[in-house]
């Protein structure tokens, strides 16, 4: 498939934001995060940040965006019209959050626990527009969702890391952002070795149901000239960059953060708040390598009969 810019930033930023929206309320509710309004204005204004950028980027892959609206109308059949939805609705109990916390000086623990519900929700329909589609069998298998939220807890998590250090010496979201990240990174690799080793779901000889009479093979291309569908899911990515490409992910999102989450534990002071505030970019940016993987990687049945083997 085509790694649309766009769409890569949106997964991205979305992800991050409605893992930290899920974080904040989860540990303010439970009081485990600083009461300083200070501190809830920028974590909470950063979410939103995230999640409103990610969100207006996505908009900028459709072919009218001016009608992104209509969208909103098919949430019972349409998991990307549910993540519009459920996208939407966030937006309330999270401002409600920002008020209590920032303006009132209380968390209206409520609004704090909706807001981590609809934040999962929200990251789960974005699952599931990519885990429902059928003729893409690196997408359709259990792990994308998985992957989604593991991802968005991870880079969430990190943010968290990142925003906390200069509010108090703690070191809980620091363990938890090691965590997620370890969770991450053996989910990241068990979705890698999954569609390496998945047997092919279709061949030639299955999409043109000509498989009784032997090898089906392509006489001519249908195309003299690439179209829209080679375009959009014909891209095809070489082994050797694949494996590079891997191997950048692997360092920026997990291994290096990793590494300057333990400086955070081991350095006191501002060396340790630098660590926190590096390891997080550093996260995001590999996340971005790994999302534009994730597209390239994807095969579309459609590509069958454009000349491809199997899928």
């Amino acid at each position: 498939m085509h790694p649309a810019a766009s769409i890569i930033v949106f997964t991205t930023l979305t992800g991050a934001g409605y893992g930290l929206l899920f974080w904040l309320g989860l540990g303010a509710a439970l009081h485990l995060l600083p009461a300083s309004p200070v501190f809830g204005a920028a974590a909470l204004g950063l979410a939103m940040l995230a999640v409103t950028a990610g969100l207006l980027s996505s908009v900028f892959h459709l072919g009218r965006p001016e009608r992104a609206w209509r969208a909103l109308s098919q949430w019972r059949s349409s998991w990307l019209s549910r993540e519009g939805v459920a996208a939407l609705a966030t937006y309330l109990p999270a401002t409600l959050f920002a008020w209590g916390w920032v303006m009132e000086g209380a968390v209206w623990r409520g609004a704090a626990l909706a807001t981590a519900a609809l934040a999962t929700a929200t990251v789960a329909c974005t699952a599931y527009i990519y885990r429902s589609l059928t003729p893409i069998a690196a997408w359709n298998n259990a792990w994308v969702p998985v992957n989604f939220f593991a991802l968005a807890g991870m880079t969430g998590a990190l943010w968290l890391a990142a925003l906390e250090a200069p509010f108090q010496a703690a070191h809980g979201t620091v363990w938890l952002a090691l965590a997620a990240i370890v969770v991450a990174l053996a989910c990241k690799l068990f979705y890698w070795r999954h569609i390496g080793r998945a047997p092919a779901r279709s061949t030639a000889e299955t999409a043109t149901g000509l498989g009784a009479l032997g090898r089906v093979r392509q006489f001519e291309a249908p195309h003299t000239s690439e179209n829209y569908l080679l375009k959009e899911m014909g891209f095809a990515i070489a082994r050797k960059h694949r494996d590079r490409l891997r191997r950048i992910a692997v360092q920026l999102a997990f291994v290096i953060p990793f590494l300057l989450m333990l400086a955070a534990v081991a350095m006191d002071g501002s060396a340790g708040i630098a660590a926190s505030l590096l390891a997080a970019p550093l996260a995001t940016l590999g996340v971005l390598v790994e999302r534009w993987l994730f597209f390239a990687e994807a095969k579309h049945t459609v590509t069958l009969y454009y000349g491809a083997a199997q899928v």
